[in-house]
């Protein structure tokens, strides 16, 4: 049974050649194609109906995905460990939590930051998205049932961490709040690439995902599938690695991994809840348990991405 990496055989998801699929606006409906890999036409996206769009990158990005649940990781990188827990592996088993389906967000959309909240982190990831029905697999079998991956930002208004600290609902179920893509990617080695996520450009965390991986997906789709049947389309959520933070409106939030490409959203600035203004429901808090999680603990972080923080509110203002 091969719970750990790297691998004697590559499972097929993850050796190439590179695939990856992209749904895009076109003439106000949606459109699937698949990024050209090779020759002139490299980059460009071939829909499915034979067209080929140059401009890409101009396009309005639709998530590449329709899942009908979505399922996180709490704590799965090292780094990310040491920061909040002190030590390199945060429980002996993966804890999960889920995101409802309207928190899905495309590539260069708005992430909607509420009047009366004060923390809005950003959490730079990777998403496993599952290709087939899956139920009661081993974590070797488990590569068989993934259909690719994707950039992702988990992003979570911590304000709300008081009281739904046990779902993490409103803290990472806000609308806009998983910007995701541009597409689902396959025939990479994920425990090869490094994440990097930005902020107005600098780099506010970076990690190598095999070098501080706790559990891979296999071991995650065969832990949830034990109990939970996965769908063609789910999304799994793969954690996030150390110096999660607060950003602003303005501020332009980016997850790179490399050999799967860059998702962006722009922090957008709106009104409180009319609801809220009438009392309704638990009002956002800034207690020393949101602090803990919002601000972190800097004293465990690389030196250079607090100054890349700091450099990018600077341009912000």
């Amino acid at each position: 049974m091969q719970f750990e990496f790297p691998f004697d055989t590559l499972p097929a998801v993850l050796s190439g050649p590179r695939v990856e699929r992209r749904r895009v606006l076109v003439g106000g409906s949606a459109f699937w194609g698949t990024v050209v890999e090779d020759g002139p036409q490299r980059g460009y996206l071939k829909l499915d109906d034979g067209r080929v769009l140059d401009d890409v990158d101009a396009r309005a990005y639709l998530p590449p995905v329709d899942p009908a649940k979505i399922v996180a990781v709490h704590i799965s990188y090292s780094s990310r460990s040491f920061e909040t827990r002190n030590k390199a592996r945060p429980t002996e088993t993966p804890t999960y939590f889920t995101k409802p389906g309207t928190s899905l967000n495309g590539h260069n959309g708005d992430i909607l930051k509420p009047a009366d909240c004060k923390y809005l982190n950003y959490e730079g990831e990777y998403a496993v998205v599952i290709g087939r029905t899956c139920r009661n697999v081993t974590p070797d079998e488990a590569w068989d049932y993934i259909e690719g991956f994707c950039p992702a930002l988990d992003m979570g208004l911590q304000d709300f961490r008081d009281t739904d600290q046990g779902s993490m609902l409103r803290v990472k179920g806000a609308d806009t709040l998983l910007p995701i893509g541009p597409g689902i990617v396959r025939g990479v080695n994920i425990f090869e690439q490094t994440l990097r996520t930005y902020v107005n450009g600098r780099v506010v965390q970076e990690a190598h995902i095999g070098d501080e991986t706790i559990w891979g997906p296999h071991y995650v789709i065969a832990d949830l599938a034990r109990h939970i049947t996965l769908l063609q389309g789910d999304v799994i959520l793969m954690g996030t690695p150390c110096h999660s933070r607060s950003i602003d409106p303005g501020q332009v939030v980016e997850c790179e991994i490399t050999g799967l490409g860059k998702v962006r959203g722009t922090v957008v600035a709106i009104d409180a809840p009319r609801a809220s203004a009438l009392g309704v429901g638990h009002a956002p808090t800034d207690s020393p348990e949101v602090r803990r999680v919002a601000l972190g603990f800097d004293e465990r972080v690389p030196e250079h991405l607090k100054r890349n923080l700091s450099d990018s509110k600077e341009r912000t203002s």
